[in-house]
């Protein structure tokens, strides 16, 4: 990427003032809203009457009557004397010649010990009696803008606002006077936009999203906080366009917490440290910083565990390039953790920066849709009413209402459509409207000009589902247009208004028979039927923000097509589509921030997220894919790229709490490069990369057999014979050392995770249970949210309701499988092998791993025991250790990826846990020399010293490895198709 430095612009004609500009001057004409003034309400706004009851009525009024909609807050001051609840999808905008103004007064109770809101974004409606619950992963459409807050003396607790919702939510165009209060924003959610902080411990202080998406920050100003402009916990910030001044930190990612930061285009002045980062040496922790200009900035970046330091170059001086994490400098080459460091010093340093999203037009330039006759119910035909508002005027508003249309609605040259709400304003089709229907290229519902600055503002687009030719929004607009809060709806973020039917309720369960059979609900028929929901082509660009397209009835969320008009994407949420979230053909000079993906276990589970072709001088910030847990099906790729160059992918997150991540995170379908790596901090896509297909095959590696659905569990028994399962098929197959073949071993009716043997070579299957429907058993088995380790984070989210239970298959009778039974650990004497997983995804990764389940299951030996562990039921290889065995044995923690050594006690406990090294992600072995084979998609081959000395890649991530072969040196793999034997 071309690195642009901040000075060469000229910002010094284009200064941020201080003053609080309101974006609103005019009060919006919208039937549907309500409006927080004197003549509705019985308060003044004279900063001095406390106005929190009247308030607080009209936002559950709103919530009560609409569900979802704008209270409109007029100019004035208004003082409030505690917590202002906001419940999903509610949002409270000002309006007047000044921004409105909340005040807490002087020691206003509750604001001196605790940390408390004037404003707390909840998911719930709260009213006397009911508690408030925090706005979460399915709050949408919240949002609080062109209003500020200031906290008056006395109030060292006190926080503006808590906001920890997610897509379609944001704060925008606020100034926060904190003074010595705590913190401006607390718990961040979604984008932030046009914020000024002044004041306060923090101006931030957040952790991670509710959703654990991205969270996108532009155009902040913060000043005089007195420990640092913004504190993070894990919260995955992209942020462009910040000045720091006058702290003693701009951004501090907390001690022990891993982070991903993504800066560019920011200014620190007078600032003592300008990054300071909390873990080193991390997957997780990815840090990337692009022109960042400090003036009197003593420290650029400081490692708060090592407390060392980068020292900045002089007073003035610019922070090109810094990257910290795992790199990988183009896709030929190993990933490894790096440093990467270029600073320049400076003669010259920007005093402000130029905001970076543009302006809606003035207000006094807005004419009403419903003025040329818009009804907005949903039923009536609107298409000619908006077409004639469009035709006749250059900025066209759309207040709340559902406007139905017929026939595609053109853009003239710098058009701007307006709405403030992208769920209570959209433009809906009705089921098969003919125009968009039946067979035929591809029809939009609404379409920008060609090169002109159009503005889409606030609006959603509703496509439904039978429109087969329908496509949300085709856009060839300007480099300078922009469309901003727009939602594809259909699918997940569907509200109803009160009084419709909700889709949402959940049919009793009832217990299934042949006569009366309990059908599995399956995909929507209307799925996948329709073009593309947002389709930017023919040289079209401009800024895309706070966009949601997660619209299942089209093909995809995302296609951009023969453009090299520079764009920029900032917090899209690409998710729900069948085949394909988004695909790039012949794009170039085009960057995504925050750019997140998710595949839901129905619709998504053989989802694509991103395939590009012929595409050049792309930037990638914070790029997440997510699979949902209730996604049990192996996908190949994350994403798929052809034929292109100088694409720059700069923090990656790729994860799931289930064990099905992409096979290969980057895959270039050309060249047959693999990126295995879920986490690296940066990537780089040369187009120089020579092809590795054929070229150097790997002669140890012998394909046994493939065709296996996400194979896992290999293990040996005595004789040399290795066996592994497929959960989803119910599958444990064995491979004959004697013979060199593979047979099912069994298929009983249970999904196994993971196997073991015992001394007697029994074969011990860990699996799910499921409770019978309809039969009550007194020894009923504990499920896995019920056990004393639960990990909520996997057994949450409708995955909990089932049990890991045990049973063994005896080698001379193999149909007699035998139900392992649980007892007190203590009451089993003299055991010789204990059975561990090698890997644990949990927070409290220590105590679980270095203790001993109260009760394990007793193989048929009588000698071996396998520890009742929560982490049985996600486990992909278990491992067999002896009490007393001299050799260390290792574990590794999935979400950070660092492998530790143990040692194990006389018991067969783990102990004496140390770091080895700060890779791994599920299995593990070590050969006869003590060398470790440490699986993370390849396998790297570590010495005792933790030094690695070789990698073994294979065409598919590796899952499991087990020693077997007559003399156990041979290595066994399975990935998620294939079994292999790899002869060292």
């Amino acid at each position: 990427m071309k690195l642009i430095l901040l000075f060469l612009t000229v910002l010094l004609y284009f200064p941020l003032t201080l003053k609080a500009q309101s974006v609103y001057t005019q009060m919006p004409d919208d039937p549907e809203a309500l409006y927080f003034t004197s003549e509705n309400y019985d308060i003044a706004s004279d900063g001095k009457h406390d106005v929190s009851d009247a308030l607080q009525k009209a936002i559950n009024k709103l919530k009560k009557e609409k569900n979802f909609g704008i209270l409109f807050i007029p100019e004035g001051k208004y003082l409030i004397s505690k917590t202002i609840y906001v419940p999903k999808a509610i949002r409270l905008i000002g309006y007047g010649k000044n921004r409105p103004e909340f005040i807490l007064g002087k020691n206003t109770p509750a604001y001196q010990d605790e940390n408390n809101y004037m404003f707390w974004f909840t998911d719930n409606l709260v009213e006397e009696g009911r508690q408030p619950r925090d706005a979460g992963a399915g709050t949408f459409y919240s949002a609080i803008s062109n209003i500020n807050f200031r906290i008056e003396k006395g109030n060292p607790k006190a926080i503006a606002l808590r906001t920890h919702f997610a897509q379609h939510s944001f704060v925008s165009h606020c100034n926060f006077y904190t003074g010595d209060g705590y913190a401006g924003i607390y718990d961040l959610g979604n984008e932030i936009e046009d914020l000024k902080f002044y004041g306060g411990e923090y101006g931030i202080s957040t952790a991670r999203t509710s959703p654990g998406w991205p969270m996108m920050m532009i155009d902040l100003y913060f000043e005089g906080q007195r420990s640092a402009a913004i504190i993070s916990r894990n919260t995955g910030m992209t942020i462009v366009s910040m000045h720091v001044k006058d702290a003693p930190v701009a951004v501090e990612l907390q001690q022990g917490v891993s982070d991903r930061l993504f800066m560019e285009d920011c200014l620190f002045e007078k600032v003592k440290k300008g990054v300071v980062i909390g873990v080193e040496n991390e997957t997780n922790n990815q840090i990337n910083l692009l022109n960042i200009a400090c003036n009197n900035v003593d420290i650029a970046v400081y490692f708060s565990p090592s407390e060392t330091s980068i020292v900045g170059k002089g007073n003035k001086y610019l922070i090109n390039n810094f990257v910290y994490g795992l790199v990988m400098d183009d896709m030929s080459d190993d990933s490894e953790y790096k440093t990467v460091i270029d600073m320049e010093v400076l003669d010259l340093v920007p005093e402000k920066l130029d905001k970076l999203i543009p302006d809606l037009p003035p207000m006094d330039t807005w004419v009403n849709v419903k003025d040329f006759g818009a009804v907005g119910d949903g039923k009536t035909d609107d298409t000619q009413a908006i077409k004639e508002a469009i035709a006749k005027h250059k900025n066209v508003y759309l207040p709340s209402g559902w406007y139905r249309v017929t026939e595609p609605l053109k853009l003239n040259k710098g058009n701007a459509l307006i709405g403030l709400h992208p769920f209570a304003t959209q433009l809906v089709l009705a089921e098969s409207e003919a125009n968009f229907s039946g067979f035929g290229s591809p029809v939009p519902v609404l379409e920008s000009s060609e090169r002109g600055d159009d503005i889409i503002n606030g609006i959603g687009i509703k496509t439904g589902g039978y429109n087969n030719r329908a496509v949300g929004l085709k856009w060839m607009a300007s480099e300078h247009s922009m469309i901003n809060d727009v939602k594809f709806v259909g699918g997940h973020g569907t509200m109803a208004k009160p009084g419709q039917p909700s889709h949402d309720r959940r049919r009793d369960q009832n217990i299934s028979s042949p006569s009366e059979p309990v059908y599995s609900q399956g995909m929507d028929l209307a799925w996948d039927n329709q073009y593309w929901s947002l389709w930017v082509t023919n040289n079209g660009g401009g800024t895309l923000k706070d966009i949601w397209t997660a619209n299942t009835y089209a093909s995809a969320g995302l296609y951009i097509s023969n453009t090299a008009t520079p764009g920029k994407i900032y917090a899209m949420s690409l998710e729900h589509h069948v085949r394909q979230e988004a695909r790039f053909n012949n794009v170039a000079n085009w960057d995504f921030y925050a750019f997140q993906f998710e595949e839901e276990g129905r619709e998504g589970k053989n989802a694509q997220t991103l395939n590009f072709a012929n595409c050049n001088d792309l930037m990638f910030a914070n790029f997440w894919m997510y699979r949902t847990i209730r996604v049990n099906t192996p996908r190949p790729w994350g994403v798929k790229v052809s034929n292109s160059q100088h694409i720059d992918f700069r923090n990656m997150r790729s994860w799931t709490q289930v064990l099905h991540l992409p096979e290969r995170t980057i895959f270039d379908m050309d060249k047959n490069l693999i990126v295995y790596p879920g986490d690296f901090a940066r990537v780089t896509i040369s187009g120089k990369e020579k092809q590795n297909r054929n070229e150097n095959p790997n002669s140890i590696a012998e394909k046994l057999g493939f065709g296996y659905e996400f194979a896992t569990g290999a293990v040996s028994d005595s004789k040399g014979n290795v066996y592994f399962c497929e959960n989803q098929q119910k599958r444990v197959y064995r491979w004959s050392a004697e013979t060199n073949t593979i047979s099912i071993y069994a298929d009983y009716p249970y999904k196994p995770f993971s196997l073991a043997v015992d001394t007697e070579d029994n074969l011990i299957v860990i699996c799910r249970y499921n409770p019978q429907p309809g039969f009550v058993d007194d020894n009923q088995p504990k499920t896995i949210e019920t056990l004393p380790d639960n990990n909520p984070y996997y057994s949450g989210w409708g995955n909990g309701g089932w049990a890991s239970l045990a049973y063994a298959i005896n080698p001379d009778h193999v149909d007699d499988m035998q139900p392992l039974q649980l007892v007190k650990t203590n009451q089993v004497k003299n055991v010789e092998r204990v059975i561990h997983p090698t890997h644990r995804w949990r927070e409290n990764f220590k105590e679980v791993a270095t203790g001993m389940a109260e009760t394990s299951f007793v193989a048929p030996d009588g000698v071996t025991i396998i520890p009742n562990t929560f982490d049985l039921g996600r486990s992909v290889q278990l491992m067999a250790v002896s009490p007393k065995q001299i050799e260390a044995v290792y574990v590794t923690h999935e979400d950070p990826k660092i492998t530790y050594r143990f040692q194990v006690d006389d018991k067969g406990m783990l102990t004496n846990r140390s770091e080895f090294v700060k890779r791994g992600e599920y299995s593990n072995v070590v050969d006869s020399r003590g060398n470790l084979y440490l699986a993370e998609g390849e396998i790297l081959v570590f010495n005792n010293d933790g030094n690695e000395i070789k990698r073994i890649s294979l065409d598919e991530r590796v899952h499991s490895m087990t020693w077997g072969g007559k003399n156990k040196d041979e290595l066994f793999v399975t990935t998620s198709t294939a079994f292999y034997r790899i002869k060292l």
